[in-house]
């Protein structure tokens, strides 16, 4: 083996829009997947603690954190469905039998619209970079994963985060767009252009290092197995052990982080419910430093199980779907060019 990955270079035999595709099946299969894990956490937390007006809470649908705004006087609300839970098992059960299986995925669309995009920006992006970055790193090309991995996160970040802190303002304050564009407006004249990427420091903090390791991690774990397994191509179970063990690695690392994250996206998602000014600093480490103040440092540490049996099936999900639906584009390519040739030959 020469350092390359086994399967060939994302770029080599399909075209950027069908990893695109490949990407964003990848994307709906693993929301489908993980959503119904975060929606039953979410009634297990309103059954113990009552959202009340304003009170905001993050959630997941596999590919992304949003901040989720309780709705005044909607009693109608999924989050705010009565029922008597006395467990995980017990919540699934009862949520599919009293209200239907659908009711597992209750506040998935509206996510998708930002979670899908940026999903399929960010993988693109990645295999694209890597590719050429393999080309011009010569001897270092092994640490190509880590470097597309970092940008890649990076883009994608950066052009969603202002989408995000605008869908959290629609959703709290029920504006018509032209009240919103005015308000918009009127932040980046007061605070300038940067008011639009608030909160986007905590996110890279625990993204970029995150998406480091999982590619770097992935593209190695992936090589060993096919070394240890003797095949040239990585099969789907290569690809889901391998995301999902990059997956947990990478979420163990950068627990704090995510911690910090979370409590930052919190705190904004509720200010912007009051219309209150950001008085709350939006530096991490302060942030950090008020959690362990609070809670010590183990407060750094809190969800580790939750957000491990979140991510690591997410992880191995999305990349097993992404690299079977590449896998299937470049056989058919193959066919296509292998077509014409046999029928001149003929």
């Amino acid at each position: 083996m020469n350092g390359q990955s086994p399967a060939s270079s994302a770029s080599n035999g399909i075209t950027p829009l069908q990893q695109m595709v490949a990407s964003c099946s990848g994307a709906i299969l693993t929301s489908l997947f993980v959503t119904p894990l975060d929606v039953v956490k979410i009634r297990l937390q309103a059954q113990k603690n009552p959202f009340p007006k304003g009170k905001c809470f993050v959630y997941c649908n596999g590919l992304m954190d949003h901040i989720c705004v309780c709705e005044n006087g909607n009693s109608k609300a999924w989050y705010k469905a009565p029922g008597h839970f006395s467990g995980t098992l017990d919540a699934f059960l009862k949520i599919i039998r009293n209200e239907g299986l659908k009711s597992l995925w209750s506040g998935l669309p509206p996510t998708l619209v930002m979670a899908v995009p940026a999903t399929v920006i960010y993988f693109t992006c990645y295999d694209q970079l890597c590719a050429a970055l393999k080309l011009r790193m010569g001897d270092y090309a092994q640490e190509a994963p880590l470097v597309a991995g970092a940008v890649a996160r990076v883009g994608s970040a950066t052009v969603i985060s202002p989408l995000e802190l605008i869908r959290t303002k629609l959703q709290s304050q029920k504006q018509s767009y032209r009240e919103l564009t005015a308000c918009i407006r009127s932040a980046v004249e007061t605070e300038g252009w940067l008011s639009l990427w608030r909160g986007l420091g905590p996110t890279l903090f625990r993204d970029v290092p995150f998406s480091a390791m999982y590619w770097y991690n992935y593209e190695k774990s992936k090589l060993w197995l096919c070394e240890h397994y003797n095949t040239r191509e990585p099969t789907f179970t290569i690809t889901f052990l391998s995301g999902a063990l990059s997956g947990s690695i990478a979420s163990i690392v950068t627990l704090p982080f995510d911690v910090v994250k979370t409590r930052r996206q919190v705190e904004l998602g509720e200010l912007q419910a009051r219309n209150l000014s950001h008085e709350v600093s939006t530096s991490t480490f302060s942030v950090m430093s008020r959690i362990v103040a609070q809670d010590g440092v183990s407060g750094l540490l809190a969800g580790f199980l939750p957000r491990l049996i979140k991510v690591a099936p997410a992880c191995a999900i999305m990349i097993s779907t992404y690299e079977f639906g590449k896998a299937f584009f470049r056989k058919h390519n193959q066919e296509r060019m292998l077509g014409p040739l046999q029928t001149s030959n003929t």
